[in-house]
Order: structure tokens, then C-alpha cells, then sequence
């Protein structure tokens, strides 16, 4: 039996709030602040395109821009209101994300070798 979903009215207030809490909080994540308000996160992505600024707060707490919107082509300019300082500070950031996406993955590759070598030993041939 299929359920069909009521269609919620939410306000205007409501949706710039949570816009605005999606890109204010240090590594916010559509998925999870949708989960927290009990939106679908589509209708937060909507929101993200009507309201949004199209910058968010990184993990470590500095302004970098939302994975949500179109990025610039290798060949296109940066935008032009980013300051030098604020440029090195948004590549210090992606270059730390992109350092501990690394480990993780290291580490992911590691755990799984072991487990491939530690099954592997088990197996009766």
C-alpha cells in the first residue's frame, strides 16, 4: 500500500533560517541539517537556491564556497570580490579538506588489505 506524504507550507522566516544555519554551521551537510529540521532534502537544496549566498562555513570554521553551487571552469576567473587573503585562506582549507580525505582513504585502503589478507588465511582450498 503506497503512503502519499502531506505537502508542508513552510514560512519564508523558516527557510532563510534554515539556510542560513546550513551555511553558518562548521561543516554542516544538506543531508544532516535537513534531518534535523525534518525537511526533505531536496526542498533544503530549493531553499539553497532561492535564499542561499552560495558560500558556507568549512569545518574549521572559515568561509569557503557551498559544494551547491556552479563552480568555475579550470579556464573561467575566480570570483572577482575574493580578496587575496580570502583566496588563501579558501585554498588553505580546501587543501586541509583534501589532506584528510587522503588519510581517510589511506587508512579505508589499509583496513580493507588486512581484512583481505586476514579472510584470504581463513579460506580452506
Amino acid at each position: 500500500m503506497m503512503r502519499i506524504m502531506a505537502r508542508k507550507n513552510y514560512s519564508e522566516e523558516f527557510r532563510r533560517q534554515a539556510v542560513d544555519l546550513y551555511e553558518t554551521t562548521p561543516g554542516a551537510t544538506v543531508r544532516g541539517i535537513a534531518a534535523d529540521l525534518g525537511v526533505v532534502r531536496g526542498t533544503l537544496r530549493q531553499w539553497l537556491a532561492v535564499y542561499g549566498t552560495g558560500k558556507k562555513t568549512a569545518a574549521d570554521g572559515s568561509r569557503a564556497r557551498s559544494p551547491l553551487t556552479a563552480r568555475t571552469s579550470p579556464g573561467e576567473a575566480p570570483d572577482r570580490d575574493e580578496s587575496p587573503q580570502e583566496r588563501i585562506t579558501r585554498l588553505e582549507a580546501e587543501n586541509a579538506a583534501l589532506r584528510a580525505e587522503k588519510s581517510k582513504l589511506v587508512t579505508e585502503r589499509e583496513i580493507l588489505q588486512k581484512a583481505a589478507k586476514y579472510f584470504a588465511g581463513e579460506t580452506i582450498w
